[in-house]
């Protein structure tokens, strides 16, 4: 019997810690290849590469780890994993584990999301998952999320153009009250600049911020993280507003 084929990638680079964890947890699932960026390309959004040549080495670390980097971001992993380095087609691509969390406005930024929206793009039943924590952090209670959703994925498959979004608290996993199916919230950075200067005299601006969240109930995602859940949100990349469409239709622009 063929094992399932897991693609893992991820957005804060191969040698990030959470992509280590990830490929732990995934092992255990199936034959893992792991393909992410030779460097972090955190908030790159759904940018690709177009102008310049992609590099990929193989990488191995510890433990039996082992994957390709690419000097490319999330979303171009997938694109040359998927069309060039893999001999067969993935049945299901995972991305994180993401240091922070990847909730309410901010999935839009996130290269995390990106890589498993770009496996939806190809077809790929896709999960991303983060954790709410940008510290060296422990992983136990994200890599037992990043398995139960994947067998489930696995199990059940996902709807056409659907991905999930998995963020998981950063709290030991005995303290997690469960899951809940969540929807994609507003909590947003609040961006500040500031302003400095550097040797040479000249000014520059370092953005700096921190989240506000006015979401006040558990089925809002960034919301249900902090009060202990494990917040799954389906979400597709189709934008069309369909509740604008009729009165759009109706302006007059002859």
């Amino acid at each position: 019997m063929n094992k399932t084929r897991i693609l893992v990638t991820n957005d804060d680079g191969i040698y990030a810690p959470g992509i280590k964890a990830l490929w732990s947890a995934m092992s255990e699932l199936g034959d893992v290849t792991v393909v992410a960026p030779n460097r972090e390309q955190s908030a790159v959004g759904h940018a690709i590469t177009i102008s310049d040549p992609l590099r990929v080495d193989e990488i191995n670390r510890s433990n039996g780890f082992k994957g390709f980097s690419v000097d490319g971001t999330p979303s171009d992993c997938v694109k040359i994993a998927t069309q060039a380095l893999l001999s067969d087609k993935p049945d299901i691509i995972v991305s994180g584990i993401n240091h922070g969390s990847n909730t309410g406005l901010n999935i839009i930024y996130s290269g995390t999301v990106s890589a498993a929206t770009e496996g939806t793009m190809l077809n790929i039943p896709s999960v991303a998952i983060s954790l709410n924590s940008f510290d060296e952090s422990d992983f136990d209670g994200a890599k037992a999320a990043a398995k139960a959703v994947v067998a489930h994925v696995l199990e059940k498959g996902l709807p056409e153009k659907t991905l999930l979004n998995v963020n998981v608290p950063a709290i030991p996993e005995d303290e997690i009250k469960g899951f809940k199916i969540t929807q994609q919230g507003n909590a947003a950075f609040k961006d500040r600049f500031e302003k400095r200067e550097d040797p040479r005299g000249k000014v520059y601006y370092w953005m700096t911020g921190h989240m506000i969240d006015p979401d006040t109930e558990t089925h809002m995602d960034h919301y249900a993280v902090l009060d202990g859940y494990i917040s799954i949100t389906p979400i597709h990349y189709r934008l069309t507003n369909h509740e604008f469409l009729d009165e759009l239709s109706s302006w007059n622009f002859l």
